[in-house]
């Protein structure tokens, strides 16, 4: 986790009808890391990742996805630059089965082109062939093989969450952003989820994490950033962010000593 940073934002806002939703977004996210990204409601947590994954364009600063400025691409060219990002509401197609959803979000990214298609070439061959490897890869590490040719639709809500996960991680992307990755997962299955981010994570894979489950982040992350009124209060360790004052003045309201 050396070297220069995969992910940098430099100052980045965005308001809304002249309501400052993020008014200083600066952070940097390590090759290689897991970091979590953590703060009240209302912070601008989501606000942020939507500037920097390309569904909102920011009004100022600059987000660099491994030195290339990204900053208000729309959101196909961030995933096709390397940056992909699950979201809270799990988006699968219900009626396709596990694998194949892995495998359609595959092909939106395989950059074999409508006449490769069509004509069955030999490009598009290669591109199918890598990914079912990839797909049966990664169901591998989620641990849910067994259920490859289940409906999406059949699966529970912890298993699309899942099931998201590696379908975000299909393209290889540089980075993947997850979206409350814990929410609505049984708290009983929240440490397994913890260890498959670890696998993916030894494997090579980056994520930055937005989450509520500050447990969650205190144990699962190399670093943690800390969003408080639109801009970054504090990031380091998680063991240095638990104890500074300013956050616990930020969550708990306990005013921090002068």
């Amino acid at each position: 986790m050396n070297g220069a940073p995969l992910l940098r934002l430099e100052g980045v806002r965005k308001s809304f009808r002249g309501v400052h939703a993020v008014t200083d977004a600066s952070f940097a996210v390590a090759r290689g890391s897991i970091t979590g990204l953590i703060g009240p409601n209302g912070s601008g947590k989501s606000t942020t990742i939507d500037c920097l994954s390309g569904f909102q364009r920011p009004d100022a600063g600059r987000v660099l996805l491994d030195g290339q400025d990204i900053t208000g691409l729309p959101a196909h060219l961030v995933a096709r630059a390397g940056l992909r990002r699950s979201f809270q509401q799990v988006r699968l197609f219900d009626a396709l089965s596990l694998r194949d959803n892995l495998m359609q979000a595959a092909q939106a990214a395989d950059g074999v082109g409508w006449l490769g298609a069509v004509l069955r070439s030999p490009a598009l061959r290669r591109a199918e062939l890598a990914a079912a490897e990839r797909a049966w890869l990664l169901l591998d590490q989620i641990g849910l093989t067994r259920l490859a040719e289940s409906p999406a639709g059949a699966l529970s809500y912890g298993q699309k969450k899942l099931a998201a996960l590696a379908a975000a991680l299909m393209p290889r992307p540089r980075l993947v952003v997850l979206d409350e990755p814990m929410a609505g997962v049984n708290p009983s299955r929240i440490v397994e989820v913890e260890a498959i981010l670890r696998r993916l994570n030894a494997a090579g894979e980056t994520f930055l994490i937005v989450e509520h489950n500050v447990d969650c982040i205190m144990r699962l992350c190399h670093e943690v950033v800390v969003f408080e009124q639109g801009r970054t209060l504090t990031s380091g360790p998680p063991a240095m962010v638990r104890d500074d004052p300013r956050v616990l003045e930020a969550y708990l309201g306990v005013p921090a000593a002068a």
